[in-house]
């Protein structure tokens, strides 16, 4: 199956400052992202704000994000399934597969919290619709619900199709090191949360991180100074970039607005317009992302 690993950023969604989806903008990012030295692009993550897409949207999404990254074989495109009903989401993700998807990331379902009988059976159910690797994303802080390591170990055990979990617990290290040990190295784990953590889980053998897309050139040199054992310069930049993301990932929407406004200010895409309800920033978190552009304009 296909291997997921190094640094595969979340695309936003830009919107017009009329709040209708820019597919120019979209189209361009995802450009621009290609070329980044990412090794992959998620697409429907928390930080595209999928929650405020409609189906159409979502389709012709797809469909410029898959056009893009079939030109780069190199590159996973990972479309992930974000619906609560087991049909759907098996529906979806079939779907994802039959138009060039070659991974997925699956938000298994939440609302009025499931049982982990029902969760195991939703997970299960679109592993079996497919044949390429999934990603189960793991966010109890945004979903509310908590599934135990072992749940995901019994799920790779009967499913080829479950290769990694996204862990966004915090801290993550501990369940990732649980995960790896429990399923003797068949379950991988790639992190989120902007890469808070990104020391700790790659020192725990974490494959990947999947952050935000707006400055993946930061990301994609953490990641080659990491396993080029570049100790100390991995560590001074990442010193450098933390109290930006520590900041930015106090709420999902304040990091999406954040990212937004990066992209914006980079030229990469138009508006920084994120639909309601949003986070607005106050004139001293706009100056922050304005020194955070100067100190790293090397890379951005």
């Amino acid at each position: 199956m296909y291997s997921i690993k190094g640094i595969v950023p979340i695309a936003a969604a830009p919107f017009t400052k009329s709040g209708l989806v820019d597919e120019d903008s979209f189209q361009n990012m995802v450009r621009h992202l290609v070329k980044t030295g990412i090794q992959g692009i998620t697409l429907f993550g928390l930080a595209t704000e999928f929650y405020k897409l409609t189906d159409d949207e979502r389709s012709r999404m797809m469909q410029i994000l898959l056009a893009e990254t079939e030109k780069h074989p190199e590159i996973a495109s990972m479309i992930s399934i974000t619906d609560h009903s087991l049909e759907i989401a098996s529906e979806r993700a079939k779907n994802a597969e039959d138009m060039g998807a070659n991974s997925l990331m699956l938000l298994p379902p939440y609302f009025l919290q499931p049982s982990e009988e029902a969760i195991f059976e939703h997970i299960a159910a679109v592993a079996t619709a497919v044949n390429i690797p999934i990603v189960v994303q793991y966010a109890p802080a945004q979903t509310g619900v908590r599934i135990a390591p072992d749940t995901f170990i019994r799920l790779r055990e009967k499913y080829e199709q479950i290769q990694y979990v996204k862990v966004e617990t915090q801290p993550p290290g501990r369940y990732i090191s649980e995960l790896i040990s429990g399923s003797k190295g068949r379950l991988q784990a790639l992190v989120g949360y902007a890469g808070i953590q990104m020391p700790d889980v790659l020192s725990r053998e974490a494959a990947g991180i999947q952050p935000g897309c707006s400055f993946s050139e930061i990301y994609v040199e953490l990641y080659q100074l990491y396993t080029s054992a570049q100790t100390e310069k991995f560590e001074n930049l990442f010193s450098r970039l933390l109290p930006y993301i520590s900041y930015w990932m106090q709420g999902v929407e304040l990091i999406v607005k954040a990212e937004k406004t990066i992209l914006q200010k980079r030229g990469i895409i138009e508006s920084n317009y994120c639909r309601k309800p949003n986070y607005s920033l106050d004139q001293k978190e706009v100056e922050m992302i304005d020194q955070f552009l100067e100190e790293f304009k090397e890379f951005c």
